[in-house]
């Protein structure tokens, strides 16, 4: 695997020309998709622009350290599915970083996003060319079709939503993302995020400003909504571990899709899997701040 080592804070500050810097960082990604159309409306100098934020956070901010990234392919349709957590939502955006500046055959992860993030003023385009894709059965099947990787997070908007006293608890998964994998033959890969849920506390969840503003939660935080943008949106500077299993092939037929009593079966199989991965994880870390010691890391992953 390739690591990148020349990126700081300040070095952000003299990318005249992103894409140019990105295509030569990143030749094997750039030459992937560039020139290409997108249905969804992914755009390639979007995505370059705002990489080096991105693995900055990545690098130097929270210094996430990967397990397992290997086990995504580098070619062919798979579903990702994981814990979700932060409020803002960053782990499928460390996750992309890592596919593009280290896996070997680095390619797009295609999040599923609810619709609220594409009907933001200011925000919507971004969210599409950055590659998010609205969470729709429709569009997800049209991705895998194509041979994409496809990122589900089960939770929802209530797992970015959750009080800082239910951290790394994981709420009840939506079947859909086995219904999915089902329907469309393809390989689910559980992922565990450690440090998300602790990079924005969320002391409290006001609903009724919330609805108000019709937004999907209001939290209140250590910097929001006290501290002026953008200091209100800065996260704690927490040591991140990103845990990624090895592809599951459920091996039933397309039809068992519409198996009720299976497909929950298989869901709470993968929620539960990826729980005790939280768990372990947690236990082996030393602090929020400083992380894991690598040597007290066994290299086991919980099975299903």
């Amino acid at each position: 695997m390739r690591e990148v080592k020349d990126l700081t804070w300040k070095s952000l500050e003299k990318l005249k020309d992103p894409v140019k810097a990105f295509s030569n960082r990143c030749p094997l990604y750039y030459e992937r998709y560039a020139g290409k159309e997108d249905e969804f409306g992914y755009s390639l100098e979007t995505f370059a622009k705002w990489e080096p934020l991105f693995r900055f956070l990545y690098e130097e901010y929270f210094q996430v350290e990967i397990r397992g990234i290997e086990n995504i392919p580098g070619d062919g349709r798979a579903i990702l599915v994981g814990n979700h957590s932060g409020l803002l939502p960053l782990d499928g955006a460390m996750i992309s970083m890592a596919m593009c500046n280290l896996h070997q055959n680095p390619r797009r992860i295609r999040y599923l996003s609810t619709d609220w993030f594409f009907h933001l003023p200011g925000l919507s385009n971004w969210v599409k060319e950055t590659g998010q894709v609205r969470a729709t059965k429709d569009n997800a099947q049209k991705l895998l079709a194509v041979e994409e990787l496809v990122g589900i997070y089960p939770e929802g908007i209530r797992g970015v939503g959750k009080p800082f006293a239910e951290r790394y608890r994981v709420l009840d998964f939506h079947p859909g993302f086995v219904q999915l994998a089902i329907a469309t033959q393809s390989p689910l890969i559980p992922v565990a995020t450690v440090g998300g849920d602790e990079i924005f506390p969320e002391f409290v969840n006001l609903h009724k400003v919330a609805r108000f503003l019709q937004m999907p939660f209001f939290p209140v935080t250590l910097g929001f909504p006290w501290l002026p943008a953008p200091l209100m949106f800065m996260p704690l500077p927490v040591r991140w571990m990103i845990n990624i299993h090895k592809p599951i092939n459920l091996g039933y037929p397309a039809e068992k899709a519409n198996d009720r009593k299976l497909v929950m079966k298989l869901t709470r199989e993968v929620q539960y899997q990826i729980q005790r991965d939280l768990n372990k994880l947690l236990r082996e870390r030393r602090s929020t701040l400083t992380g894991w010691d690598e040597a007290e890391l066994d290299g086991e992953l919980p099975k299903p």
